[in-house]
């Protein structure tokens, strides 16, 4: 089976699964996954699992990627943050969606590497930096939006505070009692409004840059 007939049957899946948002599914169709998976993995690029990609991480499963996405409520001439670059599928999608999208990723080879799958993909709206994303990317703020794709113990006071009133975040959080959810949060002139979303499982969201080990 080829790659289109398998990413047009991952996209009925998705709408089957109740995605029902065209300019994210639009999105998707338009970003090659299997670009963004490692070798042994193409013949699982288009199934609806999450897959590893190296350095403790993976690629996440399409159907989360495309719920993220939109919950965050995009639209084109909105600056949106990423926290956790790593392949560069979720930061390809949502170029196709958002003005200008900043990504930063701790593991410096999983950056480069998504740098050059944007540059081979053309996508020049996307700019990437090596770094501690609980920091966020403060000469940058405030964002529009913001997304975290790696689970949080709590809330992370420092991205917030990069967050346009009215902005959204989406992050995978821990609820007492309940175990990880994805949750929306909200910025109003009256303080954060959050919602629950939907079940999670991401890779924790750690502080500074990896060590030695922990890139190998």
């Amino acid at each position: 089976m080829n790659g289109d007939v398998r990413k047009i049957r991952l996209l009925m899946e998705l709408r089957k699964q109740g995605v029902s948002d065209t300019g994210v599914l639009s999105a998707m169709e338009r970003v090659p996954r299997e670009l963004f998976v490692p070798e042994a993995f193409q013949d699982q690029a288009y199934e609806n699992i999450a897959l590893p990609i190296g350095a403790g991480q993976t690629i996440s499963q399409p159907q989360i990627v495309a719920e993220m996405t939109a919950a965050l409520e995009l639209a084109p001439r909105q600056k949106v943050l990423e926290v956790g670059t790593g392949s560069g599928y979720q930061a390809a999608v949502l170029s196709h969606l958002c003005r200008r999208l900043y990504t930063i990723e701790r593991h410096r080879t999983l950056a480069e590497e998504a740098e050059q799958r944007f540059a081979e993909l053309r996508l020049g709206n996307i700019v990437v930096q090596v770094g501690d994303g609980g920091e966020g990317w403060p000469v940058q703020a405030p964002f529009d939006r913001i997304i975290v794709t790696a689970q949080a113990e709590m809330l992370p006071e420092t991205l917030l505070s990069q967050l346009r009133e009215d902005g959204v975040m989406i992050l995978p959080i821990v609820e007492k009692g309940r175990g990880q959810k994805v949750v929306r949060l909200r910025r109003t002139a009256a303080g954060v409004e959050r919602e629950t979303l939907m079940d999670a499982r991401f890779v924790p969201l750690l502080n500074g840059l990896p060590s030695q080990a922990e890139s190998n």
